[in-house]
């Protein structure tokens, strides 16, 4: 892709990019998660995919100032998961967002619409993750 993403992986089941932390990378994520999705047939699980790949990325390009990764694995087993790595090591918060708040929602709809999700520290940042179940 022309801004900047880099394809780190991309095998049956597996997929790696790394994002510079620039406004593209959002569009460039949810791009590149549609259509490897699309790829693998798994295309009942694209749209919360691609919203919830939307919300970390977002999120990365809001508090942290280096690369962004966005990793995609199914291995033929009755889940997907995802991860959005940065290089802040402090872990997302989840709050309450308010009815006339424009933000603070992005990890409460991780948390309702993933079967499970959670973060995990890196030697070189933090990792959010989520699981979605598939479909059969």
């Amino acid at each position: 892709m022309s801004d900047g993403a880099g394809t780190l992986a991309s095998t049956p089941g597996f997929a790696e990019w790394s994002f510079p932390a620039e406004a593209g990378a959002v569009r460039t994520a949810r791009t590149l998660v549609r259509d490897t999705l699309h790829d693998w047939g798994l295309d009942a699980v694209t749209d919360v995919t691609v919203l919830l790949v939307s919300e970390l990325v977002t999120n990365a390009l809001r508090y942290a100032s280096g690369p962004i990764g966005v990793r995609m694995y199914s291995h033929a087993g009755p889940s997907l998961f995802v991860e959005v790595s940065d290089p802040l090591p402090d872990p997302p918060r989840e709050r309450a967002a308010g009815e006339d708040d424009e933000g603070g929602r992005g990890l409460q709809l991780v948390a309702l619409a993933s079967r499970r999700w959670g973060t995990r520290q890196g030697t070189a940042g933090k990792t959010v993750w989520f699981e979605l179940p598939l479909p059969g």
